[in-house]
This record gives C-alpha cells, structure tokens and sequence, in this order.
C-alpha cells in the first residue's frame, strides 16, 4: 500500500471515530435530561421508574394539601380521577396552585410511591391545562367534571 494512500484512510478513520464519538456523547447527555410524563394511574400502576427524574400531573385533591407550620414543606395527592399520587415539595408553589387545579410536578418517586418533587407548575389560565394533564383526565373520564367545576366557578 502506497503510504499517501495509508494517510488518507488513517485520516479517513480519525474523522469517523471522532464523529462516533460525538455522537455517543451526544446521545448519553440528552438520555439523562429526558423527563418522561406519567400520569397517577400509571405511576400506581408501577409503570414509572423509580429513583428516575420523571414529570407527573393532575387534578390537585380537594383537601388534601398539608402544609408544615414551621417550613416550606408541602404535601398534597394529585389524581386523574383513577387513581392518586401524593407529591411532596419543599419550596414555595406558584401563585396559581390551589386545589381542582391542573398541575405538573417535576421530581424523582420514592420507594413508598411518593414522589418527591423539586419544581411545581401550575396552569397559568382557566382555559389551559397541560396536554399531558388533559390527555389523562380525558382517558379516565374526568375531564367533564374539571370543565363543569371552572365553569361553574367562573360565572
């Protein structure tokens, strides 16, 4: 083999490894920084990994936001009308959660099956929620009790 034929495919080489190597890497960072949705019916279900960063969203329970006296702990049970989550926070929620609202929490579900939330969003209007949240009150039929309670609430 002619040695400028050598180069050329060592060069030839080096630029493929490279790019593979890129890609892995590309690939493992954006693996770690997916945040799958699962709604409570699923995580029940023991669909959703545990210890993994996951989103989950519902209807907050009407009395069942616990608050702590001393801190800006938090623990409320979110539902899809199937089944229930209990999420606990620590931290201050958004101005706009309160019970029969649609919300998503961001966290990591514990052994017990609660999970452990580090971000807390809230729907910003009443005539937007989620698709994910939307998407599994309609699947366990309880998206008509939502709209009737906003709209009833906002006459």
């Amino acid at each position: 083999m002619n040695p400028v034929r050598k180069k050329r495919l060592f060069i030839i080489l080096a630029i493929l490894a490279g790019c593979g190597i890129a890609v892995a890497l590309a690939l493992s960072a954006l693996q770690q920084n997916i945040n799958l949705f699962y709604s409570p019916t699923q995580i029940a279900n023991g669909e959703a990994p545990e210890g993994t960063r996951i989103r989950a969203g519902g209807l907050v329970e009407d009395g069942s936001v616990a608050r702590s006296a001393d801190s800006l702990d938090t623990s409320f049970v979110v539902t899809d009308g199937a089944a229930r989550v209990t999420i606990r926070y620590s931290g201050i929620l958004p101005d706009l959660f309160r019970e029969g609202q649609g919300i998503v929490a961001m966290g990591r579900l514990n052994a017990d099956g609660v999970l452990v939330a580090d971000e807390v969003l809230a729907k910003h209007d009443e005539n937007y929620m989620p698709p994910e949240v939307m998407q599994a009150l309609e699947q366990s039929g309880m998206k008509q009790q939502h709209d009737a309670a906003t709209q009833g609430g906002a006459q």
